[in-house]
């Protein structure tokens, strides 16, 4: 039986290029397993293996693999930091016990390292931070600290103090142990000599250490009280404080480094062994019944309980389709028969494997606590749960965001319909924020996604990995539709053709609801003038209308339909007549109710150097963009504003001229709000005009 206390399921993530995935190649290295270094810039890391990472330099999708370091298993995820592949970091998220969060020493929090901030937040899990890169230009290691605080809204325990900054930048001084940890220029991790703390820097540690014994023994009354009282606290009894401290997400130990010139990264091992929580401290995950209800009973994380495994990712690659799952409770054999709660069907486990980026190690069985993958697995998705087939419960599922772009896509060449098919099958499989559908008017294949480089990659995948050439078609807003009045209304649906005919009467009102409220339903009628029996039916009637809007037929969004009164017919009143009277009356009531149409509009966080700031926000102003904050630092200005996707597409390139290539931008869908007229009526015209020549 392995022990679980020495196990760290720890996830990697941050903005793009802070360094996340060259951290993770120096992770590998000093752990002993890659014995050269793979460099990003060079398309040469090893979490790195998709082809479209290697050229662009980022990571697209998380990348697992396992390590050791001081006799402690890691199981390791790199995550993307672009935001269009958010995604990734979510759903690592959601199956990790702790994550090392990388800053740049010289771009700070940025947009991104938010985001994954709050989702590690909302998923409660522990951190350590690193701030990484001190060796560049316009580096401040204090003023990141400064930013966590201010921006993250979070606790920063700062753990070590680098020595020199920039081009200066050697090495740093553990705070716990006053020692200096001092590397020499050869670039090889382990050349270093630990030595005593520069005099310049004594009293700067002294005062750190200080903060950092006041803060972390706040965990233990008895510490405190034995602190006040003047008496010396042992290191192991802080580390024991901090442990407790990390846990609870009461604060973040911090760290520093460079790691392209392997420096610092020994001392974050050694954090994510002494402070991350292994598989057996993290709260137990809730099951569920099949409508998505708490069940109140635990998954504990113990192998001798019933077998429990959340799917967390699933990957196709020349050996097959892989699923990477996450055992919460019990043990999982190769030859086992599993049941996926989300289908109800059974299915063997033929081959387990434990991955290593994009190569694998065959193994026999794996206990809770692991993270590995099994080959071969039908008919699974991402937050689908694997159990014990005589003692079967679902894990928490998770919750993806909406598509906020489209595009039509079509095979270059007529024979290519079925194996563009196939290919986007298995793509939807790997990816839950990747829709594909088919327009039913033009029979056109639709796909949807996060953002433009999300649905780039994509045609990409088609192309290099499925051998599928397409065209491509304009990137399409997802528009939606709303009311701005309140109105009683009603209808009567009847129908006599000879025998039993159909009758149903309703009155009702439909209101605008609140944002992010969607579809809401209930009925006021009392006395039975439309028997409780048919309620659902005029439900279901107006929950399927709301797909399409009457403005443009985009679906429509945040209604309150009240059913107030009604009759029915003791013969003809069916079902069938009080759902078909719901269609017809939102047909009927929705134009009276002041429609409106609704844009996305995208959270954008724009940098910029000072001198291009007036263009960029003169650009931003023109794109109808709203101006949230402003903020100066050393290496340039972050914009931060609120703008409609629809003024966005393309906006890369024009940043890049106006900031002669030096601007950088990220957003991410933040809500729906509505068009101004003008841009509506030219949408609604577009819309209008398409579907006209269409049906040509």
């Amino acid at each position: 039986m392995k022990d679980l206390t020495r196990y760290r399921n720890i996830g990697i993530f941050a903005h793009v290029d802070a360094g996340k995935t060259t951290t993770t190649e120096r992770i590998l290295k000093l752990t002993g397993k890659v014995h050269k270094i793979g460099e990003v810039h060079d398309g040469e890391a090893t979490t790195d293996f998709m082809a479209q990472e290697q050229e662009r330099g980022i990571t697209i999708q998380s990348a697992a693999t396992s390590c050791f370091w001081n006799d402690h298993q890691l199981n390791i995820i790199d995550t993307p930091g672009h935001v269009d592949f958010t995604i990734e970091v979510y759903r690592s998220l959601k199956v990790l016990d702790g994550g090392v969060g990388v800053f740049c020493g010289s771009g700070g929090v940025e947009p991104q390292s938010e985001t994954n901030w709050r989702y590690a937040n909302d998923s409660k899990v522990a951190r350590i931070i690193y701030v990484n890169k001190l060796d560049r230009t316009g580096a401040d290691f204090y003023s990141v600290i400064k930013q966590v605080k201010e921006i993250l809204v979070a606790e920063p325990l700062v753990m070590v103090l680098p020595i020199g900054i920039e081009n200066d930048f050697v090495g740093v001084v553990d705070l716990l142990t006053r020692k200096a940890w001092v590397w020499d220029e050869s670039g090889d991790p382990m050349n270093y000599e630990l030595k005593d703390v520069p005099e310049d820097m004594v009293d700067d540690v002294e005062t750190y250490r200080e903060q950092l014994i006041e803060t972390a023994i706040e965990q233990d009354d008895d510490l405190m009280e034995k602190y006040l009282e003047g008496e010396e606290i042992s290191i192991d009894e802080i580390k024991s404080c901090i442990r407790k401290g990390t846990r609870e997400l009461a604060f973040f130990p911090t760290y520093c480094g460079s790691s392209f010139k392997n420096k610092g990264v020994q001392l974050v091992l050694d954090a994510v062994v002494d402070y991350l929580p292994n598989p057996v401290e993290i709260a137990p995950q809730p099951e569920v019944d099949l409508e998505g209800n708490e069940t109140g009973v635990l998954a504990y994380v113990d192998p001798e309980k019933p077998l429990r495994a959340l799917a967390f990712k699933i990957m196709d690659d020349r050996f097959g389709a892989l699923t990477f799952i996450r055992i919460y409770s019990g043990t999982l054999n190769k030859g086992d028969t599993v049941l996926n709660t989300a289908t109800g069907k059974t299915d063997r486990v033929g081959r387990l494997v434990e991955m290593h980026a994009d190569s694998r190690e065959e193994i026999n069985s794996a206990q809770a606590g692991d993270i590995v993958a099994i080959v071969g697995l039908k008919n699974i998705q991402t937050g689908h749960t694997l159990c014990d087939p005589k003692m079967p419960a679902t894990l928490e599922p998770m919750v993806f965001p909406d598509p906020v772009i489209s595009i039509a896509i079509a095979p270059k060449n007529k024979g290519g319909s079925e194996k563009m098919g196939l290919a986007l099958s298995k793509m939807v499989q790997e990816d839950p924020s990747f829709y594909v559908e088919t327009d039913q008017e033009s029979g056109e294949t639709i796909i949807k996604g996060m953002g433009e480089l999300h649905l780039d990659i994509k045609v990409d995948i088609l192309k290099r990995t499925h051998g599928v050439e397409v065209e491509v078609g304009k990137p399409q807003v997802a528009y939606r539709e709303s009311i701005t009045k309140v109105i009683d209304d009603s209808y009567t649906h009847k129908k006599q053709s000879g025998g039993s005919g159909q009758f149903g009467r309703i009155d009702y009102t439909i209101e605008p609801g609140e944002p992010g409220s969607g579809f809401q339903f209930n009925s006021k009628v009392t006395g039975g003038n439309v028997p409780r029996e048919f309620w659902p039916a005029v439900q279901k009637g107006f929950e399927n209308s709301i797909d399409k809007g009457v403005l443009a037929g985009f679906p429509c969004v945040d209604l309150k339909f009240t059913l107030t009164d009604g009759a029915f017919h003791p013969v003809d009143s069916s079902a069938i007549a009080f759902e078909i009277a719901a269609r017809a009356g939102y047909r009927q009531t929705i134009p009276k109710a002041g429609p409106q149409l609704l844009e996305p509009i995208m959270n954008v966080d724009v940098f910029t150097p000072e001198d291009h700031m007036g263009d960029v926000i003169g650009d931003l102003n023109r794109r109808r963009g709203m101006i949230k904050a402003q903020n100066t630092n050393p290496m340039g200005v972050r914009i931060k504003a609120d703008a409609p996707l629809s003024e966005m597409f393309g906006y890369i390139g024009d940043l890049r001229t106006m900031t002669s290539g030096r601007g950088q931008f990220s957003m991410e869908f933040s809500h729906y709000a509505p068009c101004p007229k003008n841009v509506a009526e030219e949408v609604i015209k577009e819309t209008k005009e398409r579907e006209a020549a269409l049906a040509k």
